[in-house]
């Protein structure tokens, strides 16, 4: 009992010890690393923490935010680290221990709280969000994971940069017994900064993280979806005669090949005779793409345009070339309302220039999605030029996400676009599109960035409700009508380095009409909210995030309807459309 009762005296004096001088004092100026956080850098990073509960685009789930709580905190502490230093530097004068010990006791009183009660609200305002966009507000919160995780990060990510700092202070050190002092500083944070970059670049992004998504990728890309088969058609790229073998096609373009509609299946639906639709698709794994080691897209272009010729795809109603996203994918909601608009009577053509993730393919394949798509869109398009006009079918295009981006990259321009298709459908195209971009910046004054009215709605509109959107301007809507699918609550459309330092225009009044009113921009914080915002952006219903659901339908109404068709119709194959589930 008497041992316990001095253990516990002991410990009771190690917490009053503590809670008199709440951290830890370095010995001297020789310790490289201070190993008790800076108070201003803390606070900073507190602060940057309590940033990142403000709701953003869509809705998160609490694993995220922990992951966004912590970068934004990595990054408070250097910003932090960054004011304490100048204020050293220009302030001789120093605090005392009394003064600093009490800081640091406020400190640990008065964030606490703090956290608590954000996090807390933070999931307030989740809910809010969530009923915004049509998703039920019930919503799992963990107040504590959140914390632990934020702290957690922040924590590797300061050990991390530590280390960097020491490693930098004794590579300086041992340099300065050979140079001159500004030298060896020089030198050792030029060398320093190399050997992070290569880390960072090479080990870990390419040698790590690219290696191990192009694996994985690539057994995917030689698998098939559960229930789809190989086509029966002689007008499938795949199937019956064609010169492209279906195990050579990819993942998704098994998936695109055989999920085709029958004439069957088009006449149960519309009572008219149909015809069995046209789909070609070239897949990267090709074996004749190989032959062409400068330049083996050329050899999937070749293959494309002689399954196009097989299959007669020229002497169609309307052809269709769609720009594929990262892994080859090509959106069924897309393709199928266009072949029941038109009975079948259609010819869709893509090709795969990747099979690795849409976001890492952005990373590395975003010229190579351009230069694919652009040599597909050039070859049809001289093929379709040389037709006697009235022999010519309709040549749309179309394309979502890294696939509108595609899209847009093979004609630069928005006169280029006009000049060459008779319509076109884009789906959420990301920030970088040139043609999109083009348009926001230089749309008319009185739109918002996330519905931009264009030379008054003369051939572009946008569009995140068709059946109203569409509608705007009242003015006469001129052919070749272009019609772009973006929600403003898209992060893959408003995703941009600019968000690091810039507001973006999206946060203007008016706001778009599923984004809530408490969002808020903050130097850092937005960039990572964003960012997490794109992986969870499949997460919520259409038309919010990344989801377009069945609008294609209304889209292609407007762009590329057959000869008697009504608005009647377009609701019915939209509702059709929305109640079936996908095929891939």
């Amino acid at each position: 009992m008497i041992a316990m009762g001095s253990t516990a005296r002991s410990l009771a004096g190690r917490v009053a010890a503590a809670a008199r001088k709440p951290y830890w004092q370095r010995p001297g100026p020789t310790y490289l690393v201070r190993r008790w956080p800076d108070l201003t850098a803390t606070c900073v990073a507190t602060v940057f923490f309590w940033f990142s509960l403000t709701p953003s685009l869509v809705p998160r789930p609490w694993f995220l935010q922990g992951l966004i709580g912590g970068i934004n905190a990595a990054i408070g502490y250097a910003l932090g680290v960054t004011l304490s230093w100048l204020f050293r530097l220009l302030v001789a004068r120093r605090p005392s221990q009394a003064v600093r010990a009490h800081a640091w006791q406020a400190y640990f009183l008065i964030s606490p709280v703090c956290a608590v009660w954000l996090i807390s609200e933070s999931a307030h305002l989740q809910r809010q969000l969530r009923a915004l966009q049509g998703l039920p507000p019930s919503l799992t919160w963990h107040t504590p994971m959140i914390a632990l995780i934020t702290v957690a990060l922040w924590a590797v990510l300061l050990l991390l940069a530590r280390a960097v700092r020491l490693g930098a202070s004794r590579l300086i050190r041992l340099l300065g017994r050979l140079l001159p002092r500004p030298a060896a500083v020089g030198l050792g944070l030029l060398l320093s900064s190399l050997a992070v970059l290569f880390c960072v670049q090479d080990l870990v992004f390419e040698r790590g993280v690219v290696d191990v998504a192009d694996r994985i990728s690539k057994a995917t890309d030689g698998g098939t979806k559960e229930g789809v088969t190989p086509p029966t058609s002689r007008l499938v790229s795949g199937g019956p005669g064609s010169y492209i073998r279906w195990r050579d096609l990819g993942f998704q373009g098994r998936n695109f090949a055989g999920s085709v509609l029958t004439s069957e299946e088009i006449t149960d639906w519309t009572g008219r005779d149909a015809v069995d639709p046209v789909r070609i698709y070239a897949g990267s794994a090709a074996p004749e793409a190989f032959a062409y080691d400068e330049d083996p897209v050329a050899a999937q272009v070749d293959l494309a345009m002689k399954e196009l010729d097989r299959t007669r795809a020229f002497e169609r109603d309307v052809l269709a070339i769609a720009g594929t996203t990262g892994t080859g994918w090509v959106n069924a909601n897309v393709v199928e309302p266009l072949e029941y608009m038109h009975d079948g009577n259609t010819a869709t053509v893509a090709l795969q220039y990747s099979y690795l993730p849409s976001w890492l393919s952005f990373l590395v394949d975003k010229e190579k999605a351009a230069h694919a798509t652009r040599e597909l869109v050039d070859a049809v398009r001289a093929r379709w030029a040389a037709l006697p006009p009235d022999e010519r079918p309709l040549l749309v295009v179309t394309g979502e996400s890294l696939g509108a981006y595609a899209v847009e990259a093979s004609y630069e321009r928005p006169g280029e676009l006009l000049d060459n298709v008779d319509g076109a459908l884009l789906l959420g195209p990301p920030n970088f599109s040139p043609i999109s971009q083009e348009i926001r910046a230089h749309r008319d004054p009185s739109s918002p960035v996330w519905r931009p009215l264009y030379e008054e709605g003369r051939h572009f509109r946008f569009a995140q409700f068709p059946r109203r959107d569409l509608a705007r301007p009242a003015g006469p809507w001129q052919e070749p009508r272009v019609v772009y699918l973006q929600n403003a609550s898209d992060p893959v459309v408003w995703w941009s380095y600019d968000l690091l330092l810039q507001r973006p225009a999206w946060l203007d009044d008016p706001l778009g009409p599923d984004i809530t009113p408490e969002i808020t921009w903050f130097p850092f914080v937005t960039f990572w909210q964003t960012s997490v915002d794109m992986a969870v952006s499949y997460g919520v219903q259409a038309p919010h995030g990344h989801r377009y659901g069945a609008s294609p339908v209304d889209g292609w109404a407007a762009v590329a309807p057959r000869e008697g068709w009504t608005d009647a119709d377009t609701r019915r194959l939209h509702d059709f459309i929305a109640s079936r589930d996908t095929p891939y």
